[in-house]
């Protein structure tokens, strides 16, 4: 990195952080501390509004913005392909500020840099999901969501729990939101729940009725959401062999109870963990006579029971 891109990059940095230490930036652009002090009275003399404090570190005066001067390609198919990705994954409210944004880093790449962009861009595409029931719902609950964690509400929604296509049983839940994760394709609140007194998980497509209640809520200060792990309770071991016909077919579906696979002569061999049986029955049932259960003899008793209604009804 030459030292004007590294005088830029310094100025983003202090506008990302309240503080920072020399030490830190000669890590983090790997260099000597001493060079970092050039390049601090180098930005100083270039009237940028630095502020050092003894034993604290660099920041910038309160008020002062730098805009970004300028994107490479690759730089701007990245935010132009977040942005396309909001408007498809959020709420119809965002899907607007995405499409002004757009418009906005495109109204300012010099022109090759934009031609570049839109070739690259055109190699790749976003597809929408069907707007079945449950994408409608979500993307609904998301804009309802997103106000209530705004305002610190507890929320109340209905929820159906299910276990393949058979509704298993519903309930009224009364939650503090604490944040939204993307997983598998589907949107999941992460919530402390006053039922369970405890972090559940809940999907948005299977959440009805979802009101702001005027119970207030604070994040506990320990909770981080992008370091949060969920406690994984998965105690039961399954093992599936898949016909070969169908091993790779088998190891795109990347289903969340898979541990591993593993090949062998008479085809691919899946290892499972999950909390119930019926957590994978429908998804093994839905193999056919392709994947064969190896263990535990109970889901092979299970499978054996709803082959046979199967033969009864037809």
């Amino acid at each position: 990195m030459n030292r004007t891109d590294r005088l830029l990059a310094i100025v983003l940095e202090l506008q990302g952080k309240k503080t920072i230490r020399a030490e830190e930036l000669a890590a983090r652009f790997e260099t000597s501390v001493r060079t970092i002090y050039r390049d601090m009275q180098a930005l100083s003399e270039a009237n940028v509004p630095i502020i050092g404090a003894p034993g604290q570190g660099y920041s910038l005066m309160e008020g002062y913005f730098l805009p970004p001067l300028s994107f490479t390609a690759s730089e701007a198919v990245t935010l132009l392909a977040g942005a396309e990705f909001v408007q498809k994954k959020l709420e119809p409210n965002y899907g607007v500020h995405a499409e002004s944004s757009k418009a906005k880093i495109e109204a300012v790449l010099p022109e090759q840099v934009r031609l570049e962009a839109e070739q690259v861009r055109a190699t790749m595409r976003f597809f929408s999901a069907r707007e079945a029931e449950g994408s409608r719902r979500e993307r609904e609950n998301m804009e309802l969501l997103r106000q209530a964690m705004l305002d610190k509400r507890k929320i109340r929604f209905h929820y159906a729990k299910t276990t393949g296509p058979v509704l298993q049983r519903e309930s009224t839940r009364v939650v503090a939101p604490y944040g939204l994760a993307h997983i598998q394709g589907a949107w999941m609140l992460v919530a402390a729940c006053d039922l369970r007194r405890d972090i559940r998980h809940f999907r948005l497509s299977r959440m009805s009725g979802l009101e702001e209640t005027s119970d207030s809520y604070e994040l506990p200060p320990d909770f981080n959401l992008e370091a949060y792990r969920p406690r994984d309770d998965r105690e039961l071991k399954v093992i599936l062999l898949a016909d070969p016909d169908i091993a790779d077919r088998v190891r795109e579906s990347d289903i969340y109870y898979i541990d591993a696979f593993e090949e062998h002569p008479d085809g691919l061999q899946i290892k499972l963990r999950v909390r119930r049986m019926e957590d994978i029955l429908y998804w093994v049932l839905s193999w056919g006579a392709d994947v064969t259960v190896l263990e535990p003899e109970s889901l092979r008793s299970r499978v054996v029971k709803e082959a046979q209604k199967l033969l009864e009804r037809y």
